[in-house]
């Protein structure tokens, strides 16, 4: 009885809802959303590992050693379908983090039922997981969100590297929060034109988009990352982290209130641009978490 009363404290703490700071980092699904079943053909996109990734303080592969099922009525917030498992896990490799972690260590995860109705077997099965510390619970962690534990393969391992460099690179892209301004000016010819748009990041660090109109030419547009506005910047190449900074956060159409031109043929001429450059960054696809 008191083995079960500490899981029910646990899971308060550790369950399968993301709170506090993180939570606006790693999107809940939508209600009545599905996910992709891990492990499917189609698994996350890069958005999704992004997202995660962002998010964790630890990523962890781990191999299971120990389950145990919460019973559902020491299970606050269980959706129907679901198990709440007591896991202890045995560390492979810290991939990636910004603390550490043991040997071994313990955490909550809410699971599918399998098609008869049954709590899956999960011992000896080996995952990738995106989690942070519990404070004052040595050898406990948190999944960061609901779909962070991922089933390991080393291909997939071998996309989330890469990510994880650029997250935790000295340059690595601030957060993008919105659109700080946007002024879009005429020039002398026909035709030609500058946009400037400039965005608002977590860290105040500066961020501008350029889009340069020519007579008979395709528009040309580019990112800033600084203080610098370079015109002959260029886009991001897509599945990057700074591709995800913009393409994942970026509103679908440039905010009114952020455009400071007075002319009407101006005002659209910049929200038209804004539009290109939304277009050219293409779709932030995710499939396990969601905006």
């Amino acid at each position: 009885m008191a083995f079960f009363k500490t899981l029910a404290m646990v899971g308060a703490v550790l369950g399968g809802v993301v709170a506090g700071p993180l939570a606006a980092q790693v999107p809940a699904p939508r209600a009545g959303a599905t996910a992709t079943p891990i492990g499917a053909p189609a698994g996350p996109t890069y958005a999704d590992l992004a997202t995660l990734a962002d998010a964790a303080e630890l990523v962890v592969r781990a191999q299971i050693r120990r389950q145990t099922t919460i019973k559902p009525e020491r299970a606050p917030g269980l959706a129907a379908g679901m198990a709440r498992l007591y896991i202890e896990a045995q560390t492979l490799a810290l991939i990636g983090g910004r603390s550490g972690i043991g040997t071994t260590f313990a955490y909550l995860v809410d699971v599918p039922l399998d098609g008869r109705g049954k709590v899956p077997k999960l011992k000896n099965q080996q995952f990738l997981l995106f989690a942070r510390p519990v404070a004052g619970r040595p050898g406990e962690v948190q999944l960061i969100a609901p779909q962070a534990q991922i089933a390991y393969t080393s291909e997939l391992e071998a996309r989330l590297r890469p990510i994880l460099t650029a997250l935790y690179a000295a340059d690595a892209p601030p957060r993008i929060t919105g659109i700080a301004d946007a002024l879009a000016v005429p020039g002398t010819l026909t035709g030609e034109s500058e946009t400037q748009i400039f965005l608002a990041t977590e860290n105040r660090s500066p961020v501008s988009i350029t889009v340069l109109r020519r007579p008979g030419q395709r528009p040309t547009w580019g990112v800033s990352w600084g203080e610098i506005i370079d015109s002959a910047a260029r886009p991001p190449e897509r599945d990057t982290l700074r591709w995800y900074r913009l393409a994942c956060a970026l509103p679908p159409q440039l905010p009114s209130s952020a455009n400071l031109a007075r002319d009407a043929a101006e005002r659209r001429l910049a929200a038209s641009d804004y539009s290109f450059v939304r277009e050219a960054l293409g779709p932030c696809e995710r499939r396990t978490t969601q905006e």
